[in-house]
C-alpha cells in the first residue's frame, strides 16, 4: 500500500507544478491528513507549499516540510557522502510521515542546485521513502519523437533503479502533437502515460506580477483585473487605427505613457469587448494627465494602467524572459492547472494505482472534491439566471476551468461579457442569451401559456412573463435545453423557485417539494431536511420528506440512516407534535421498508453513541443518524444556522428535492465557492433522471 508519492523530473522546465497540484487534489480526496514534504529547497519561501498549504488549508508546520537547503546538501555530500546525505533526509521524511495518512513529495527541481546525478538522487529517496514515483518530463518546443524517446528514456532510468512507478507524465507537448504522442505510447509502456498540453495562461505573467518584477505603480486597477493573464504583448507606437487591429485577447499594451491616445483607445476597445486586452503598461516614467486617467477609470473600470521608468527596448527584454507562475496568490492559475490535469489524466486509474489508505472520515474538503468529481464524470448543463453577477461569473470561471458542466448564463449579453472582461474571466464556449431578445422567446410564452391556461394565462401575458431570467432558465431545464438551474445569489427564494413550482412540477412519487442542508462538519458529513421550504409539514409530508431524503443522501454517497427528530425519544413523550412525527416515522417504513428509520427521537440520541446506548439501546440509527429529519421549518431553520455558526459546519444548501428536473436556490450572501458547490450539486442530481432517482 503506497504511503507516499513522489513527484518528479529529469531537467528543468518541466511544469510539474501542474502534476504536484493534481496529485494533491486527488490525495485530498481520498483521505483527510495528507502531509508535504520536499528533501531540498533553495532559500527563501517555497511558493509551491505555500500554494498548497492556502488551497488545501494544511495545518502542517512549515518547519516540517523541508529536509534541508541545497547549500547544505551540497557541503553534505562533498564532506561525508550521499549515504549520509539521504540518511538525513530520509530521518527528516520520517518525521512527517508519522503524522500523516499520506505523503506527497516534491522532487528536487534540477536548476542551480550543484548536485551530481540528481536523477538518481530522486530515485534512491523515493525508495528510501517507500514512495512510488511520477516521473515528469518536459516537452514544451519538442518535436513528437523527442518527447516519445524521453519519456521512454525516462522510465528505463527510474524503473532500472529499482522505483515503484505510478505513472508517467509528458507535459507541456505542443497541442497539435498532443493526441499523436498519446496514441504512440499508449500501452507501450506497463504504466499509463498522461499526455498534458501546453498551456499558455499557465506560463504567461498575471499583470501583478509583471509590475511586481518591473517595479511598476499601479496607477489604475482593482485587484480582478491585476490578476489578469498577460497572454501576449503589443507594443504601441504607430497611430491608434493600427494598434487597433493588433490587439489580441489577453494582450498587455506596452506604449510610451505621453500617448494618451494609445491609452485611451486601447481601454475603449477592452470596453467594447473588441478584444478584452489585460491592461495597459506605460514606459518612459510618463503619466497621462488626471483628466485622462479619469477617462480611462470610467472607460474600463477595474483595467489595471501601470507605469515604469525605462524605456520600451529594454522593458521589452525583460517582459519576454518572464514567466508566470502558480502561487497563493494566483488561485486562477490553480483552477486552470487542475482542469488541464483533470482532463488529461485519468484521475480514477491514478486514484486506484496509488492506493491511499482510505479514510472514515469525511472532511468538507472531501466532499468537495467528490461533488466535483461526481459531477464531471457525465457532464451536464446549467443554465445560471444571474449571468452578470460578479460572484456567479467567478464561479462559471472556476465550473468552466475544471470542466464540471457546461454553462448557459442568462442576461444582456452586452453586459455579461462586459463585465466578464472587465474581471479577466475567459466564459470559453458557454452559451450567454438575452431573454428579452432570444429567439426562443415566442416558443416559451406558447409553452408557458399552455402550463398555466388553467389560471387564464393567455399568450401576450406570458410574453411578458418569460422575460425573466427565472422563468426564462426554467423553460430551458423543462424544454431539454438545460439539465439544471442555480439562481439565488440576488433574487429572493421565492422568485427562484415560483417558476419550477409552475412549470417542472412535483414528480409523481412526491406530494411536495423539500431540501436538505448537507452539513459539513469536521469529520463527516449529515443531511439535515427541511430547513428551507415547508413551515409546517403534516405527517404525510413529513414521511415525503424523509423519503426524499434518504434518496438525496444515498446520491451524494451519504449512506442514509434518517432520524426523525422530536423533543422526545421512543415512548418516553406524548402531544400532538410527538404524535405528528411518530406517525411520519410509520408512514415512512411502510412505504420505504428497506431504508433505516428511527422515530420520535432527539437530537442527541440520534448523533451521540453513548446517549444513544441509555435512551435506545440497539437501535441501527440511534447514535449513528446521518438524514435527520426536523418536525417543521422553525426548528430546522434554526438548528443548522446553529450548527454553522457554533460548530464551524459548512452547509451546502438548500437542495431542493422532489422536482421533476433540478432547480437550486442560493443564499443572496452566498460565497463564489457556495455556488461552484450549489451549481455541482444540480449536475450530479440531472445525472439521475426522476424516475430512477424515485427507485432509489
Amino acid at each position: 500500500m503506497t504511503r507516499s508519492v513522489y513527484v518528479t523530473g529529469i531537467d528543468r522546465g518541466d511544469g510539474r507544478q501542474v502534476v504536484e497540484l493534481g496529485v494533491m487534489e486527488l490525495l485530498t480526496r481520498q483521505v483527510d491528513r495528507v502531509g508535504v514534504f520536499r528533501p531540498l529547497v533553495h532559500d527563501g519561501p517555497d511558493r509551491m507549499f505555500e500554494l498548497l498549504r492556502t488551497r488545501y488549508r494544511l495545518s502542517q508546520d512549515p518547519a516540517t516540510v523541508y529536509g534541508m537547503d541545497y547549500v547544505e546538501a551540497s557541503a553534505l555530500q562533498a564532506e561525508q557522502g550521499t549515504d549520509e546525505l539521504v540518511s538525513t533526509l530520509v530521518d527528516r521524511f520520517h518525521l512527517v510521515a508519522r503524522d500523516y495518512d499520506v505523503v506527497l513529495v516534491l522532487g528536487t527541481d534540477f536548476a542551480g542546485t550543484q548536485l551530481p546525478d540528481e536523477l538518481s538522487l530522486n530515485a534512491r529517496l523515493a525508495n528510501e521513502f517507500g514512495a512510488s514515483v511520477i516521473p515528469v518530463v518536459g516537452g514544451r518546443a519538442q518535436p513528437a519523437d523527442s518527447v516519445r524517446a524521453e519519456i521512454r528514456n525516462a522510465f528505463r532510468a527510474y524503473d532500472g533503479l529499482g522505483c515503484d512507478v505510478l505513472a508517467m507524465v509528458a507535459n507541456r507537448v505542443d497541442r497539435e502533437d498532443r493526441e499523436e504522442i498519446a496514441g504512440r505510447l499508449a500501452d507501450r509502456l506497463p504504466v499509463p502515460v498522461y499526455v498534458l498540453p501546453d498551456e499558455p495562461a499557465l506560463s504567461a505573467p498575471t499583470v501583478a506580477q509583471i509590475a511586481q518584477t518591473l517595479g511598476a505603480r499601479v496607477l489604475l486597477g482593482d485587484d480582478s483585473g491585476l490578476a489578469r493573464d498577460a497572454l501576449d504583448f503589443v507594443f504601441g507606437g504607430a497611430m491608434l487605427p493600427n494598434l487597433l487591429t493588433a490587439l489580441t485577447p489577453g494582450c498587455l499594451v506596452v506604449t510610451p505613457g505621453d500617448r494618451a491616445d494609445l491609452v485611451v483607445g486601447s481601454l475603449a476597445a477592452h470596453s467594447a469587448g473588441t478584444p478584452p486586452i489585460a491592461g495597459v503598461l506605460l514606459t518612459l516614467n510618463e503619466v497621462p494627465s488626471q483628466e485622462i486617467l479619469t477617462l480611462a477609470a470610467r472607460l474600463a473600470p477595474g483595467t489595471p494602467v501601470i507605469s515604469v521608468a525605462g524605456n520600451s527596448f529594454p522593458t521589452a527584454e525583460r517582459l519576454f524572459s518572464m514567466e508566470g507562475k502558480m502561487t497563493a496568490a494566483t488561485p486562477r492559475k490553480a483552477e486552470t492547472a487542475l482542469g488541464l490535469f483533470e482532463r488529461y489524466a485519468d484521475s480514477a486509474d491514478l486514484a486506484r494505482r496509488v492506493s491511499a489508505p482510505s479514510s472514515d472520515r469525511v472532511t468538507p474538503m472531501m466532499f468537495e472534491h467528490k461533488l466535483l468529481e461526481q459531477a464531471r464524470s457525465d457532464r451536464r448543463r446549467v443554465v445560471l439566471p444571474e449571468g452578470s453577477e460578479e460572484r456567479v461569473l467567478h464561479a462559471a470561471e472556476v465550473l468552466l476551468r475544471r470542466g464540471v458542466c457546461d454553462l448557459t448564463l442568462l442576461g444582456p449579453a452586452d453586459r455579461i461579457r462586459k463585465k466578464a472582461a472587465d474581471l479577466g474571466i475567459d466564459l470559453g464556449d458557454s452559451q450567454v442569451i438575452d431573454p428579452a431578445t432570444s429567439e426562443l422567446r415566442d416558443a416559451f410564452a406558447e409553452r408557458y401559456a399552455q402550463l398555466r391556461a388553467h389560471r387564464g394565462v393567455t399568450v401576450e401575458l406570458a410574453y411578458d412573463v418569460v422575460s425573466d431570467v427565472n422563468y426564462f432558465g426554467t423553460l430551458m431545464v423543462q424544454e431539454g435545453l438545460a439539465d439544471g438551474m442555480v439562481s439565488g445569489s440576488v433574487h429572493s427564494t421565492a422568485a427562484t423557485i415560483r417558476p419550477a413550482f409552475e412549470i417542472i412540477k412535483t414528480r409523481p412519487d412526491s406530494s411536495i417539494v423539500s431540501s436538505v442542508f448537507f452539513m459539513c462538519l469536521a469529520d463527516k458529513v449529515l443531511v439535515y431536511g427541511d430547513c428551507a421550504v415547508n413551515p409546517d409539514p403534516n405527517a404525510e409530508q413529513l414521511a415525503d420528506i424523509a423519503i426524499q431524503s434518504a434518496v438525496t443522501a444515498a446520491r451524494f454517497g451519504v449512506e442514509p440512516r434518517i432520524a426523525m427528530l422530536s423533543y422526545s425519544t421512543g415512548t418516553s413523550g406524548s402531544g400532538a407534535d410527538v404524535d405528528k412525527v411518530r406517525q411520519a416515522t410509520e408512514l415512512a417504513r411502510s412505504r420505504r421498508p428497506d431504508l433505516k428509520i428511527e422515530g420520535p427521537i432527539q437530537y442527541d440520541a440520534a448523533v451521540e453513541p453513548s446517549v444513544a446506548a441509555t435512551k435506545l439501546p440497539g437501535s441501527e440509527v440511534a447514535g449513528q443518524a446521518t438524514v435527520l429529519i426536523f418536525p417543521d421549518l422553525n426548528t430546522g431553520n434554526n438548528t443548522y444556522k446553529a450548527v454553522q455558526r457554533s460548530a464551524g459546519a459548512i452547509a451546502v444548501g438548500p437542495v431542493l428535492q422532489g422536482l421533476r428536473k433540478p432547480v437550486n436556490d442560493l443564499s443572496r450572501g452566498a460565497l463564489v465557492q457556495d455556488i461552484v458547490n450549489t451549481v455541482a450539486i444540480t449536475a450530479i442530481q440531472a445525472q439521475t433522471p426522476s424516475d430512477k432517482a424515485a427507485e432509489q
